[in-house]
């Protein structure tokens, strides 16, 4: 019984692994992961672009993780952005929200969880998804209807 306590706690005791990375370039936009994975404002397509600009400064300056939507689908949720501290709220989330840019940092994968820790913003194309053409500024279905 010694030896299982033992075994136990020195499995307790070793820290834990960290995931390993892998060094990615990777081109896509900057948006707002509250509402491009809850659907509160609407499907995917309608959570990007200029036509969701406001919110998704609103939402990264209230502390919403930011993410990376890659050109393939893949959602990068961004731990770090450049020299900022954190990746919510800061000069440069704000300055980047709905942004196409290519970001040079390290990708992570735990438990089908995509993050990525930008070192660089290699290039910034500005917001290129003109989604406000489709969905106004705001989308309508994201208007309340009036109570009676």
């Amino acid at each position: 019984m010694r030896g299982y306590f033992a075994g136990l706690l020195a499995f307790l005791a070793a820290p834990a692994l960290a995931a390993e990375g892998e060094r990615i370039t990777v081109t896509g936009e900057i948006i707002d992961t509250w509402c491009y994975y809850s659907g509160v404002m609407g499907g995917p397509d309608s959570v990007v672009g200029s036509a969701h600009h406001t919110c998704a400064l609103w939402c990264s300056a209230s502390g919403i993780p930011i993410g990376l939507l890659a050109e393939d689908g893949t959602v990068y949720t961004i731990l770090k952005l450049g020299a900022q501290d954190n990746a919510t709220g800061g000069d440069t989330a704000l300055t980047l929200a709905s942004h196409t840019v290519t970001a040079d940092g390290m990708a992570y994968e735990r438990d089908g969880i995509n993050y990525i820790i930008v070192e660089k913003v290699v290039e910034d194309m500005g917001i290129v998804n003109r989604t406000h053409e489709d969905y106004d500024v705001v989308p309508s279905f994201a208007i309340p209807e009036p109570k009676e």
